[in-house]
């Protein structure tokens, strides 16, 4: 069971860490809603929390709650800038299907 970063999202968010000025990763995770059932949330980590399962990519640690990790194992997440859009992508095995807003998903 693994999560990990591309080179450019570990880049950017080691950057907003330092800009930020406290922090120790990034906490991904998913949430019930949208139109397809589940979204990706992603919140910056000040304290971990003990049941966290915690992987580091290009120095950077990602923690994801036990609850999380089965709809999300062997995510990639990429940061992308395109045209006038820039933000996180993810690249998810385990999703079947996405809605058409590309806000939530389902597995």
């Amino acid at each position: 069971m693994a999560v990990s970063l591309t080179a450019q999202a570990a880049e950017h968010i080691s950057k907003y860490l330092q800009k930020r000025g406290r922090g120790i990763g990034l906490r991904l995770g998913v949430r019930t809603t949208g139109c397809s059932g589940m979204a990706y949330k992603l919140e910056y980590v000040d304290d971990p929390i003990a049941e966290d399962q915690v992987f580091e990519s290009h120095g950077v640690k990602v923690f994801v709650d036990p609850k999380s990790l089965s709809y999300i194992d062997g995510t990639e997440l990429d940061y992308a800038r395109e045209g006038l859009n820039e933000g996180f992508k993810f690249r998810n095995p385990n999703e079947k299907a996405t809605c058409g807003c590309g806000e939530s998903f389902t597995v």
